[in-house]
């Protein structure tokens, strides 16, 4: 049987908390340190596209919505902001998904720090494939994603439109236990 992922997730530098509405405004700000950013992306998070997005994210039933905390040496917290479990399946499959962090955390380990909570706990959850879905244009979370020794499965072609109008090509990547051991040491 297959667990709940909606559960806070944390460490000494970062916390992963459900989505809520006191998270709402600082991501808000969050978002909109990177505006060019947002063409890439299925949904735009920016300006009058920001509450649109939030009350969609709230009506999902297929995702578990995290606000994505930095935590300082100081223990001062910041939203930097978010990341998704989306349609967690009963054949024990689960998409990473959905990640936007600001540019302050960019080149940190912020980033593969968030992604190993959402894994390990993932797999502890009983789920035994990660899936991870980019945009074929975003380079720097393909590279990501790779890192984390997920491999890649194929391009979905022509599979979605995004909120530009763009037809994106999307890469699929997994990653299963016994890879994440081998490369991480852990589970």
């Amino acid at each position: 049987m297959l667990k709940s992922l909606h559960n806070r997730l944390s460490n000494a530098q970062v916390l992963l908390e459900p989505l809520a509405p006191e998270h709402h405004e600082a991501l808000r700000l969050a978002c909109a340190e990177d505006q060019e950013i947002w063409d890439i992306y299925p949904n735009s998070m920016l300006g009058e596209h920001f509450d649109e997005a939030i009350a969609d994210m709230g009506k999902a039933r297929n995702r578990a919505v995290f606000a994505a905390i930095k935590i300082d040496l100081h223990g001062t917290q910041k939203v930097v902001g978010m990341t998704s479990y989306i349609n967690p399946d009963q054949q024990g499959v689960v998409e990473i998904g959905g990640t936007y962090i600001s540019p302050e955390v960019r080149g940190t380990d912020f980033n593969l720090t968030m992604k190993r909570l959402l894994i390990e706990h993932g797999f502890a959850c009983g789920y035994r494939r990660i899936e991870f879905r980019v945009d074929v244009r975003n380079k720097r979370s393909q590279k990501a994603v790779l890192k984390l020794g997920a491999k890649q499965d194929g391009i979905l072609r022509k599979n979605r439109i995004t909120w530009t109008g763009h037809i994106r090509d999307t890469v699929v990547f997994s990653l299963f236990q016994d890879e994440w051991q081998t490369t991480h040491g852990t589970a």
